[in-house]
């Protein structure tokens, strides 16, 4: 990796990087991919319709236990998933340069865990906010919610009931206002990224991917969006884009600071229409996609 020296300093300050994980930092959705490399897609097709996301991925759990499948198997599988060399370029540069980089997923945190450390890149985030989870005594994976939405909601009409992304983004951002970190990138591909997406800011920038319920959301309410767009297709197109936002930042910062610096190097789950509903007096699509 490339000594950028003086340019960390600069990004240290002002640079939070968010990231959704399925489908956008990983080209898939990883509980489906453990759902089908490990054999239980039928009992998940049939339970689909009956259970909310969260309660079938640990139902799932459950049936690979009662199949004798172990927590090494699950691991095992997870290690498979594939991650663009791009991304994985793109991401080590952009820690190296001192941006603050974070993970806001409704994956779980066994999962997410699992595939960064399998690639290298584990040590590149500070947060990872996701749904938690344990193994239990008897082995079994267990998958809990991030916001208990059997007690209360979060009240969003957005996100799916057991994580609201928003409301994840309002905890991040005042968190890392006393920082003095102040400028957000953030990346997704799914509709409660479209939540998070409200809550930044004017010099923020939201990155969508291309014909994915973000982007369609986005596009059809850009009223609704104050932070600057940038969309990607593909992870080779991520990589570079993300690189080239990061830099405009810095670029804008520098012209505001005494103090010099290299920039980054540029390298050359199903959600129910019903859960959807109008935010606030303007109209939102409904997208029958999860995430």
């Amino acid at each position: 990796m490339e000594n950028l020296g003086g340019g960390r300093s600069i990004a240290m300050a002002r640079v939070v990087v968010v990231f959704d994980f399925d489908k956008t930092l990983i080209d898939c959705d990883s509980d489906n991919w453990v759902v089908e490399k490990l054999g239980v897609n039928d009992t998940f097709t049939e339970l689909l319709p009956t259970l909310p996301w969260n309660s079938l991925m640990d139902r799932m759990m459950m049936e690979l236990h009662s199949r004798e499948k172990t927590i090494q198997d699950i691991a095992e599988c997870l290690k498979q998933v594939p991650l663009h060399p791009k991304i994985t370029k793109a991401i080590k540069s952009a820690h190296a340069s001192g941006c603050d980089l974070r993970i806001v997923s409704d994956a779980n945190t066994i999962f997410i865990e699992t595939i960064l450390k399998h690639y290298g890149l584990m040590d590149c985030f500070s947060e990872i906010t996701t749904n938690p989870c344990y193994v239990d005594a008897e082995g079994r994976l267990r998958i809990l919610q991030y916001h208990e939405f059997k007690s209360s909601s979060h009240g969003c009409t957005i996100c799916p009931p057991n994580m609201c992304k928003g409301l994840v983004m309002e905890r991040m951002r005042a968190s890392v206002s006393a920082q003095g970190k102040n400028r957000f990138i953030y990346v997704g591909d799914g509709s409660p990224d479209f939540c998070a997406a409200m809550k930044l800011e004017q010099g923020d920038i939201v990155m969508p991917r291309k014909n994915f319920p973000l982007w369609e959301l986005i596009y059809g309410n850009k009223n609704l969006i104050k932070a600057n767009i940038q969309e990607w297709s593909d992870g080779e197109e991520l990589g570079t884009r993300l690189l080239d936002s990061i830099n405009t930042i810095l670029n804008e910062e520098k012209c505001c600071s005494v103090e010099p610096g290299p920039l980054v190097p540029v390298y050359c789950k199903f959600q129910t229409a019903s859960s959807i509903s109008a935010h606030d007096a303007h109209t939102i699509n409904v997208l029958p996609v999860r995430r």
